[in-house]
């Protein structure tokens, strides 16, 4: 069967899709820039991507319309931008008229499951969407889900922020609300299974775990299965908004989608028909079970996907691929050039580790302290981290950095900065040769807009004299056995 399949570059999306071609399904993705959109070799010849923009009609037009089925798997919580409700009501509307022009006998859309009359803005978004796609003729299958347990998902990374960071937690009241949490690979299995079932056509559907809990339950849990003692305290005087600051500074998240989480947390949100249980029979994962696969994947580094995957996460550019060429004018640069007396493949190695974990090779507290700065005035922060620890592809996120292009076999790593700037600003890696010599060569480019960012790039100068220098020299010396240590020991 043909399914149309959009989010494809999303946290459900991306794992989505082997899912589906395994079932032998011919799949087309939809994209809005198709450079971002990472496919692995073996699935090129099964996948057809398609680009498009759901916000702009004109660009669906050249959509197929022999489809048999199609995800709707869009939504913009973490988009930052006031009128999200609106976008995704115009999103789903341009969707829901393509639709009708084509041989769809199925549209599959996941929501969150909510309870109480006075909806979160978030919430209340996806009802909407339910309703907007209800009024086209294809039959529609909603399926509605709690918290979303997985290694890389927004929830998950959230409890994980809290429980491994603070040994006390001063927490809002919303800690006592009830949920449903719910495995990936649970989420997966039902939205496979529900594809072409007749007796899911037109209906709504909660899918949740075996697992009632408050979020402190949840919390307390994962601190068990950790080994960490942790304690909590609930005040009721933190607000909405003093909630969302709170989750914002002490996680990765995005103020963004941590102000419409809490929104979301207030009430309950636990599975009230069970209608899946007589449709689709399935014995789905604990949350223990659930956190235990998930822990699982990180160790093993196989996280398929990351809630930051998606650009709604950060404040980038949404074409932010057409910066894979640094400019030439208008630019300042800092550029390092260090010789290479090791097997090049150790310092790319390095180089392709760069973040997360590994750190910044040179002094990490200073990037911290940036990091920190950057949460202030409302951007990402260096708490994201990296999907991966050692691998990196197109799209991905390392800490406040997002990756341009991730070229190993021509030696060139290229990041562009998500953290606020009164500018653009760029930071790549290439192994070059020079007279039989081979050097590592580290470029930092800033694109200023107007005086104040020419103000910034002479204010932050000196820590570049502290900071480029030595970090480009770390690159090629960590882990040799010359090797000195770096400040602050092992970054």
């Amino acid at each position: 069967m043909k399914i149309l399949l959009t989010g494809a570059n999303g946290y459900i999306g991306k794992r989505l899709l082997p899912v589906l071609l395994e079932k032998g399904h011919e799949v087309i993705c939809i994209v809005r820039d198709p450079r971002r959109f990472h496919l692995e070799e073996s699935l090129q010849e099964q996948v057809q991507v398609i680009k498009a923009d759901l916000l702009n009609e004109t660009s669906l037009a050249n959509l197929p319309t022999d489809i048999d089925a199609a995800y709707y798997l869009v939504h913009s919580m973490g988009s930052g931008t006031p009128d999200f409700y609106q976008a995704e009501a115009r999103s789903a509307a341009n969707f829901t008229a393509y639709l009708n022009q084509t041989n769809a006998k199925q549209v599959l859309y996941l929501s969150g499951i909510s309870q109480g009359e006075k909806l979160s803005r978030h919430l209340a978004s996806r009802a909407n969407v339910e309703q907007v796609l209800r009024t086209g003729k294809v039959p529609v299958t909603v399926l509605r889900a709690s918290i979303i347990i997985g290694s890389g998902s927004a929830s998950f990374e959230i409890i994980r922020d809290l429980v491994e960071k603070l040994p006390l937690m001063i927490t809002p009241k919303w800690l006592h609300s009830r949920c449903q949490p719910i495995a990936i690979r649970d989420v997966l299995f039902y939205l496979s299974e529900v594809l072409f079932c007749e007796p899911c056509l037109n209906r709504t559907l909660d899918i949740g775990g075996p697992d009632v809990l408050t979020y402190k339950e949840m919390l307390l849990k994962l601190a068990r299965l950790r080994g960490l003692k942790r304690a909590i305290i609930t005040l009721p005087i933190l607000t909405p908004k003093l909630s969302s600051y709170w989750l914002y500074f002490l996680t990765s998240t995005t103020f963004s989608i941590a102000r419409r989480l809490v929104e979301s947390l207030k009430t309950d949100s636990v599975a009230e028909n069970h209608e899946i249980q007589q449709l689709i029979p399935h014995q789905c994962l604990t949350y223990e079970e659930a956190l235990k696969l998930a822990f699982s994947k990180i160790e093993q580094n196989s996280v398929i996907s990351s809630w930051t995957d998606a650009l709604v996460s950060g404040t980038i550019n949404q074409h932010y691929m057409d910066f894979v060429q640094i400019p030439h004018n208008g630019v300042f640069t800092d550029r390092q050039v260090i010789e290479i007396h090791r097997p090049e493949a150790e310092v790319l190695e390095n180089v392709w580790r760069i973040g997360g974990q590994r750190g910044w090779y040179q002094t990490n507290w200073l990037w911290r302290l940036r990091g920190l700065l950057d949460k202030l005035v409302g951007g990402v922060g260096l708490r994201r981290g990296r999907r991966d620890p050692v691998n990196l592809r197109a799209g991905d996120s390392v800490d406040f950095w997002r990756v341009l292009l991730a070229d190993k076999e021509n030696k060139r790593l290229l990041l562009y900065a998500e953290m606020k700037l009164p500018g653009e600003a760029w930071l790549q890696f290439r192994i070059i040769e020079e007279h039989d010599k081979k050097y590592l060569e580290q470029l930092a480019a800033f694109r200023p807009k107007g005086l104040t960012g020419r103000l910034y790039w002479y204010a932050v100068l000196p820590f570049h004299f502290l900071i480029f220098n030595a970090m480009a020299r770390n690159i090629v010396h960590y882990g040799s056995a010359s090797a000195k240590p770096i400040s602050e020991g092992k970054p």
